[in-house]
Protein backbone atom coordinates (compact mmCIF):
# COMPACT_ATOMS: atom_id res chain seq x y z
CA UNK A 1 0.00 0.00 0.00
CA UNK A 2 1.46 3.36 -0.97
CA UNK A 3 2.35 5.65 1.80
CA UNK A 4 4.00 8.31 -0.45
CA UNK A 5 3.58 9.20 -3.99
CA UNK A 6 6.37 11.78 -5.38
CA UNK A 7 5.50 13.12 -8.84
CA UNK A 8 7.48 15.53 -11.32
CA UNK A 9 7.16 17.27 -14.64
CA UNK A 10 3.64 15.22 -15.14
CA UNK A 11 1.04 17.34 -16.61
CA UNK A 12 0.32 20.77 -14.60
CA UNK A 13 3.09 19.52 -11.58
CA UNK A 14 6.58 20.72 -12.18
CA UNK A 15 6.86 18.97 -8.62
CA UNK A 16 4.66 17.37 -6.42
CA UNK A 17 3.79 15.24 -2.88
CA UNK A 18 1.28 13.57 -1.04
CA UNK A 19 2.72 11.55 2.07
CA UNK A 20 1.19 9.72 5.15
CA UNK A 21 -1.11 8.14 2.76
CA UNK A 22 -3.85 5.49 4.08
CA UNK A 23 -6.22 2.68 2.68
CA UNK A 24 -8.61 5.64 2.27
CA UNK A 25 -7.54 8.57 0.61
CA UNK A 26 -9.80 11.78 -0.61
CA UNK A 27 -8.48 14.09 -2.51
CA UNK A 28 -9.58 17.95 -2.35
CA UNK A 29 -9.02 21.50 -3.73
CA UNK A 30 -10.12 24.11 -5.89
CA UNK A 31 -11.12 23.36 -10.09
CA UNK A 32 -7.97 23.11 -11.85
CA UNK A 33 -5.80 22.22 -9.44
CA UNK A 34 -4.58 19.07 -10.33
CA UNK A 35 -6.71 16.66 -8.12
CA UNK A 36 -7.68 14.20 -11.10
CA UNK A 37 -3.84 14.70 -13.04
CA UNK A 38 -2.86 12.81 -9.07
CA UNK A 39 -5.36 9.72 -10.45
CA UNK A 40 -4.11 9.18 -13.53
CA UNK A 41 -0.40 9.42 -11.91
CA UNK A 42 -1.05 7.03 -9.76
CA UNK A 43 -3.24 5.13 -12.16
CA UNK A 44 0.25 5.17 -14.10
CA UNK A 45 2.89 3.88 -11.77
CA UNK A 46 0.54 0.96 -10.72
CA UNK A 47 -0.17 -0.10 -14.80
CA UNK A 48 3.08 -2.15 -14.76
CA UNK A 49 3.51 -1.85 -18.31
CA UNK A 50 -0.70 -2.41 -19.12
CA UNK A 51 -0.75 1.26 -21.33
CA UNK A 52 -4.76 0.52 -21.68
CA UNK A 53 -5.15 3.05 -18.49
CA UNK A 54 -3.06 5.71 -20.54
CA UNK A 55 -5.03 5.38 -23.97
CA UNK A 56 -8.08 5.58 -21.69
CA UNK A 57 -7.44 8.72 -19.97
CA UNK A 58 -5.72 10.58 -23.23
CA UNK A 59 -9.39 9.84 -25.02
CA UNK A 60 -11.63 10.82 -22.30
CA UNK A 61 -9.57 14.21 -22.49
CA UNK A 62 -10.07 14.13 -25.95
CA UNK A 63 -5.51 14.68 -26.41
CA UNK A 64 -5.49 13.13 -29.41
CA UNK A 65 -5.44 13.95 -33.48
CA UNK A 66 -6.75 11.50 -36.49
CA UNK A 67 -3.99 11.34 -39.01
CA UNK A 68 -6.02 11.71 -42.42
CA UNK A 69 -3.40 9.48 -44.33
CA UNK A 70 -3.07 6.63 -42.12
CA UNK A 71 -6.46 6.38 -41.35
CA UNK A 72 -5.90 6.58 -37.79
CA UNK A 73 -5.63 7.97 -34.09
CA UNK A 74 -3.20 9.40 -32.36
CA UNK A 75 -2.43 10.03 -29.12
CA UNK A 76 -1.06 13.38 -28.29
CA UNK A 77 1.74 12.87 -25.55
CA UNK A 78 2.93 16.39 -25.19
CA UNK A 79 0.02 16.93 -23.00
CA UNK A 80 1.12 14.37 -20.26
CA UNK A 81 4.49 16.76 -20.12
CA UNK A 82 4.53 19.56 -17.51
CA UNK A 83 3.90 22.66 -19.92
CA UNK A 84 2.68 20.73 -22.35
CA UNK A 85 5.70 20.08 -24.73
CA UNK A 86 8.10 17.98 -25.47
CA UNK A 87 11.92 17.98 -27.33
CA UNK A 88 14.90 15.23 -27.06
CA UNK A 89 15.24 15.23 -22.88
CA UNK A 90 12.08 15.72 -21.77
CA UNK A 91 11.06 13.47 -19.06
CA UNK A 92 8.24 13.00 -16.61
CA UNK A 93 8.12 10.25 -13.79
CA UNK A 94 6.35 9.34 -10.47
CA UNK A 95 7.47 7.41 -7.56
CA UNK A 96 5.63 5.25 -5.06
CA UNK A 97 6.80 4.29 -1.83
CA UNK A 98 5.72 1.77 0.62
CA UNK A 99 7.92 1.38 3.71
CA UNK A 100 11.47 -0.12 2.58
CA UNK A 101 10.13 -0.75 -1.01
CA UNK A 102 9.58 1.38 -3.85
CA UNK A 103 7.74 1.37 -7.17
CA UNK A 104 8.53 3.97 -10.15
CA UNK A 105 7.26 4.97 -13.48
CA UNK A 106 9.37 7.04 -15.48
CA UNK A 107 8.80 8.10 -19.57
CA UNK A 108 11.27 10.19 -21.80
CA UNK A 109 11.55 11.16 -24.76
CA UNK A 110 14.63 10.46 -26.81
CA UNK A 111 15.55 10.41 -30.69
CA UNK A 112 15.01 6.84 -32.81
CA UNK A 113 17.25 6.41 -36.02
CA UNK A 114 15.26 5.30 -38.34
CA UNK A 115 17.18 4.47 -42.52
CA UNK A 116 14.84 4.14 -45.28
CA UNK A 117 15.99 1.41 -47.77
CA UNK A 118 14.15 0.10 -51.07
CA UNK A 119 13.54 -3.00 -51.97
CA UNK A 120 13.39 -3.46 -55.97
CA UNK A 121 11.24 -6.99 -55.49
CA UNK A 122 8.23 -5.11 -53.66
CA UNK A 123 5.33 -2.94 -55.11
CA UNK A 124 5.85 -1.03 -51.80
CA UNK A 125 9.38 -0.17 -53.22
CA UNK A 126 10.35 2.54 -49.79
CA UNK A 127 10.26 0.89 -46.65
CA UNK A 128 11.34 1.85 -42.96
CA UNK A 129 13.84 0.09 -40.66
CA UNK A 130 14.66 1.20 -37.33
CA UNK A 131 18.47 0.95 -36.80
CA UNK A 132 20.67 0.71 -33.63
CA UNK A 133 22.59 3.31 -32.52
CA UNK A 134 26.17 1.98 -32.74
CA UNK A 135 25.37 1.48 -36.22
CA UNK A 136 24.15 4.44 -37.41
CA UNK A 137 26.66 6.19 -40.11
CA UNK A 138 24.95 9.60 -41.09
CA UNK A 139 23.84 8.03 -44.16
CA UNK A 140 21.79 10.21 -46.80
CA UNK A 141 19.24 7.68 -46.29
CA UNK A 142 18.97 7.85 -42.56
CA UNK A 143 16.76 10.12 -40.59
CA UNK A 144 15.82 11.09 -37.05
CA UNK A 145 12.13 10.51 -35.04
CA UNK A 146 10.96 11.44 -31.51
CA UNK A 147 10.67 8.28 -29.70
CA UNK A 148 8.83 7.76 -26.74
CA UNK A 149 9.72 5.67 -24.41
CA UNK A 150 7.89 4.12 -20.59
CA UNK A 151 9.85 2.15 -17.65
CA UNK A 152 8.42 0.99 -14.40
CA UNK A 153 10.72 -0.11 -12.03
CA UNK A 154 9.46 -2.07 -8.71
CA UNK A 155 12.52 -3.35 -6.57
CA UNK A 156 15.12 -5.38 -8.82
CA UNK A 157 12.34 -6.32 -11.40
CA UNK A 158 12.16 -3.72 -15.06
CA UNK A 159 9.30 -3.42 -17.72
CA UNK A 160 10.28 -1.43 -20.26
CA UNK A 161 8.24 -0.26 -23.69
CA UNK A 162 8.86 2.09 -26.33
CA UNK A 163 8.03 3.11 -29.68
CA UNK A 164 8.93 6.06 -32.39
CA UNK A 165 6.38 8.93 -33.06
CA UNK A 166 4.67 10.00 -36.08
CA UNK A 167 5.89 13.45 -37.37
CA UNK A 168 2.81 15.31 -35.13
CA UNK A 169 4.00 13.85 -32.26
CA UNK A 170 1.68 11.35 -31.90
CA UNK A 171 1.38 7.65 -30.44
CA UNK A 172 -0.47 5.40 -32.49
CA UNK A 173 -3.56 4.63 -30.60
CA UNK A 174 -3.79 1.45 -32.60
CA UNK A 175 -0.51 0.03 -31.69
CA UNK A 176 -1.65 0.09 -27.97
CA UNK A 177 -4.87 -1.43 -28.80
CA UNK A 178 -3.11 -4.44 -30.81
CA UNK A 179 -0.84 -4.43 -27.74
CA UNK A 180 -3.93 -4.96 -25.47
CA UNK A 181 -5.56 -7.48 -27.73
CA UNK A 182 -2.88 -9.91 -27.55
CA UNK A 183 -2.19 -9.56 -23.89
CA UNK A 184 1.18 -8.48 -24.30
CA UNK A 185 1.19 -6.11 -21.81
CA UNK A 186 -1.08 -7.35 -18.71
CA UNK A 187 1.40 -10.19 -17.33
CA UNK A 188 2.24 -8.85 -14.38
CA UNK A 189 0.32 -5.19 -13.62
CA UNK A 190 -1.48 -3.86 -10.80
CA UNK A 191 -4.92 -4.39 -10.86
CA UNK A 192 -6.70 -1.03 -10.80
CA UNK A 193 -10.20 0.39 -11.88
CA UNK A 194 -10.80 3.82 -12.30
CA UNK A 195 -14.95 5.45 -12.22
CA UNK A 196 -14.90 8.87 -14.10
CA UNK A 197 -16.86 11.27 -12.84
CA UNK A 198 -19.12 10.25 -15.87
CA UNK A 199 -19.64 6.63 -14.34
CA UNK A 200 -17.95 3.18 -15.57
CA UNK A 201 -19.17 2.35 -19.43
CA UNK A 202 -22.23 -0.16 -19.50
CA UNK A 203 -19.45 -3.05 -21.08
CA UNK A 204 -17.13 -2.26 -18.22
CA UNK A 205 -20.00 -2.94 -15.60
CA UNK A 206 -21.66 -5.97 -17.26
CA UNK A 207 -17.81 -7.63 -17.37
CA UNK A 208 -17.02 -6.83 -13.79
CA UNK A 209 -20.90 -8.11 -12.57
CA UNK A 210 -20.30 -11.23 -14.97
CA UNK A 211 -17.21 -11.99 -12.52
CA UNK A 212 -18.61 -12.12 -9.32
CA UNK A 213 -22.21 -14.11 -10.25
CA UNK A 214 -22.88 -16.36 -7.52
CA UNK A 215 -20.03 -15.28 -5.24
CA UNK A 216 -20.04 -13.36 -2.14
CA UNK A 217 -19.29 -10.22 -3.59
CA UNK A 218 -23.04 -10.14 -5.75
CA UNK A 219 -24.29 -9.73 -2.18
CA UNK A 220 -22.40 -7.07 -1.77
CA UNK A 221 -23.31 -5.48 -4.86
CA UNK A 222 -26.80 -5.61 -3.66
CA UNK A 223 -26.68 -4.26 -0.33
CA UNK A 224 -24.70 -1.66 -1.58
CA UNK A 225 -28.04 -0.87 -4.10
CA UNK A 226 -30.10 -1.44 -0.92
CA UNK A 227 -28.36 1.74 0.40
CA UNK A 228 -30.04 3.81 -1.74
CA UNK A 229 -33.41 1.71 -2.75
CA UNK A 230 -33.87 -0.84 0.42
CA UNK A 231 -36.64 -2.25 -1.92
CA UNK A 232 -34.60 -3.99 -4.31
CA UNK A 233 -34.10 -7.92 -3.91
CA UNK A 234 -31.64 -8.90 -6.51
CA UNK A 235 -30.18 -7.45 -9.94
CA UNK A 236 -28.92 -9.33 -12.82
CA UNK A 237 -27.01 -8.73 -16.15
CA UNK A 238 -28.61 -9.14 -19.59
CA UNK A 239 -26.01 -10.07 -21.27
CA UNK A 240 -27.17 -9.08 -25.01
CA UNK A 241 -24.09 -7.50 -27.27
CA UNK A 242 -26.79 -4.52 -27.61
CA UNK A 243 -26.65 -3.55 -24.35
CA UNK A 244 -22.45 -3.79 -23.54
CA UNK A 245 -22.18 -1.31 -26.55
CA UNK A 246 -25.01 1.12 -25.25
CA UNK A 247 -24.32 4.09 -23.98
CA UNK A 248 -27.10 4.21 -21.89
CA UNK A 249 -27.83 3.10 -18.24
CA UNK A 250 -28.87 -0.30 -20.00
CA UNK A 251 -27.62 -4.07 -19.52
CA UNK A 252 -29.01 -4.61 -15.61
CA UNK A 253 -32.76 -5.31 -14.20
CA UNK A 254 -33.54 -5.20 -10.66
CA UNK A 255 -36.19 -7.33 -8.94
CA UNK A 256 -38.56 -5.44 -6.24
CA UNK A 257 -40.32 -6.84 -3.10
CA UNK A 258 -43.14 -4.97 -4.00
CA UNK A 259 -43.55 -6.24 -7.60
CA UNK A 260 -42.70 -9.26 -10.00
CA UNK A 261 -41.86 -7.43 -12.72
CA UNK A 262 -38.34 -7.20 -13.88
CA UNK A 263 -37.30 -3.47 -14.00
CA UNK A 264 -34.51 -2.22 -15.96
CA UNK A 265 -32.11 -0.18 -13.76
CA UNK A 266 -32.13 2.93 -15.75
CA UNK A 267 -35.59 3.39 -14.04
CA UNK A 268 -33.98 4.04 -10.77
CA UNK A 269 -32.52 6.90 -11.08
CA UNK A 270 -28.57 8.24 -11.53
CA UNK A 271 -27.89 7.61 -7.74
CA UNK A 272 -28.55 3.86 -8.55
CA UNK A 273 -26.39 3.54 -11.31
CA UNK A 274 -23.47 5.47 -9.64
CA UNK A 275 -23.77 3.30 -6.58
CA UNK A 276 -23.82 0.51 -8.49
CA UNK A 277 -20.48 1.38 -10.37
CA UNK A 278 -18.94 2.19 -7.35
CA UNK A 279 -19.63 -1.62 -5.69
CA UNK A 280 -18.86 -3.70 -8.84
CA UNK A 281 -15.54 -1.21 -9.14
CA UNK A 282 -14.14 -1.76 -5.42
CA UNK A 283 -15.16 -5.55 -6.22
CA UNK A 284 -12.84 -5.76 -9.37
CA UNK A 285 -9.92 -4.10 -7.58
CA UNK A 286 -8.97 -6.49 -5.43
CA UNK A 287 -5.73 -6.23 -4.23
CA UNK A 288 -4.74 -3.66 -6.06
CA UNK A 289 -6.15 -0.16 -6.43
CA UNK A 290 -9.49 1.63 -7.17
CA UNK A 291 -9.47 5.10 -8.51
CA UNK A 292 -13.20 7.68 -8.15
CA UNK A 293 -12.87 10.58 -9.60
CA UNK A 294 -15.84 13.16 -8.04
CA UNK A 295 -16.81 10.13 -6.17
CA UNK A 296 -20.71 12.15 -4.93
CA UNK A 297 -21.49 12.61 -8.16
CA UNK A 298 -25.60 11.45 -8.92
CA UNK A 299 -25.91 10.91 -4.61
CA UNK A 300 -27.91 12.73 -2.20
CA UNK A 301 -25.94 13.61 0.84
CA UNK A 302 -27.72 11.25 2.99
CA UNK A 303 -26.69 8.17 0.95
CA UNK A 304 -22.63 9.51 1.15
CA UNK A 305 -22.25 7.60 4.92
CA UNK A 306 -23.25 4.34 3.37
CA UNK A 307 -21.77 5.02 0.32
CA UNK A 308 -17.93 5.48 2.53
CA UNK A 309 -18.76 2.84 4.41
CA UNK A 310 -19.74 0.60 1.53
CA UNK A 311 -16.05 1.55 0.13
CA UNK A 312 -13.99 0.99 3.73
CA UNK A 313 -15.94 -1.53 4.27
CA UNK A 314 -14.76 -3.65 1.03
CA UNK A 315 -11.48 -1.55 1.08
CA UNK A 316 -10.15 -3.73 4.01
CA UNK A 317 -11.94 -6.86 3.09
CA UNK A 318 -10.44 -7.14 -0.14
CA UNK A 319 -7.21 -5.39 0.59
CA UNK A 320 -7.79 -2.18 -1.85
CA UNK A 321 -6.13 1.43 -1.20
CA UNK A 322 -8.38 3.65 -2.58
CA UNK A 323 -7.79 7.51 -4.16
CA UNK A 324 -11.22 9.80 -4.97
CA UNK A 325 -11.75 13.37 -5.44
CA UNK A 326 -14.42 15.44 -4.33
CA UNK A 327 -15.51 19.39 -4.21
CA UNK A 328 -18.33 18.93 -1.97
CA UNK A 329 -18.56 19.57 1.66
CA UNK A 330 -21.30 16.77 2.74
CA UNK A 331 -18.65 14.52 1.01
CA UNK A 332 -15.81 14.66 3.11
CA UNK A 333 -17.76 15.64 6.28
CA UNK A 334 -19.82 11.94 5.97
CA UNK A 335 -15.93 10.57 5.25
CA UNK A 336 -15.38 11.95 8.94
CA UNK A 337 -17.88 9.73 10.54
CA UNK A 338 -16.63 6.80 9.27
CA UNK A 339 -13.55 7.94 10.90
CA UNK A 340 -14.80 8.44 14.06
CA UNK A 341 -16.81 4.98 14.42
CA UNK A 342 -14.84 2.72 12.79
CA UNK A 343 -11.26 1.50 13.76
CA UNK A 344 -9.15 3.00 11.30
CA UNK A 345 -5.73 3.86 12.46
CA UNK A 346 -4.12 0.53 11.29
CA UNK A 347 -4.88 1.16 7.52
CA UNK A 348 -5.57 5.12 7.62
CA UNK A 349 -8.51 7.25 6.28
CA UNK A 350 -6.92 10.69 5.08
CA UNK A 351 -8.10 13.95 3.45
CA UNK A 352 -5.61 15.57 0.99
CA UNK A 353 -6.00 18.72 -0.12
CA UNK A 354 -3.94 20.27 -3.13
CA UNK A 355 -3.12 23.74 -3.81
CA UNK A 356 -1.96 25.50 -6.90
CA UNK A 357 1.56 26.32 -6.71
CA UNK A 358 2.36 24.29 -3.45
CA UNK A 359 4.64 21.48 -4.39
CA UNK A 360 3.57 19.27 -1.10
CA UNK A 361 -0.46 18.02 -0.38
CA UNK A 362 -1.68 19.32 2.86
CA UNK A 363 -3.17 15.98 4.99
CA UNK A 364 -5.51 15.70 7.45
CA UNK A 365 -5.30 12.90 9.48
CA UNK A 366 -8.58 10.64 11.01
CA UNK A 367 -8.42 12.85 14.44
CA UNK A 368 -8.47 16.36 12.29
CA UNK A 369 -10.74 15.13 9.95
CA UNK A 370 -13.07 14.66 13.25
CA UNK A 371 -12.14 17.58 14.49
CA UNK A 372 -12.59 19.54 11.41
CA UNK A 373 -16.07 18.69 10.66
CA UNK A 374 -17.57 18.64 14.74
CA UNK A 375 -16.51 22.53 14.47
CA UNK A 376 -17.18 23.56 10.71
CA UNK A 377 -13.59 24.33 9.97
CA UNK A 378 -13.30 24.13 5.64
CA UNK A 379 -10.41 21.53 4.90
CA UNK A 380 -11.40 21.88 0.89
Amino acid sequence: MLKTVRIHNFRGFRSFELNNLGRLNLLVGTNNCGKTSVLEAIQLLCSRNNLEPLRDVMKSRGEYFWDERKRERELDIRHLFYGHDIEPGSEFSVLGVDGNSEEKVVATVGIRRIRRHYDSSSDNSEQLKIIDDEIFDDSPEDFKVLDFAIKWIHGSEQESWDRPLSNNGGLSDEYIRRLTRIGIPKNIETKTQFVTSSALTTEKMIELFDQIVLTPEENLVQEALKTIESKIERIASVGSEKYRRSEAREGFVVRLSDSHQRVPIGSMGDGIWRILGLALATVGAANGVLFVDEIDTGLHFSTMSDMWKLIWETAKRLNVQVFATTHSSDCWTSLASIASREDTMEDGITIQRIERDKDVGVVFSEREIIIAANRGIEVR
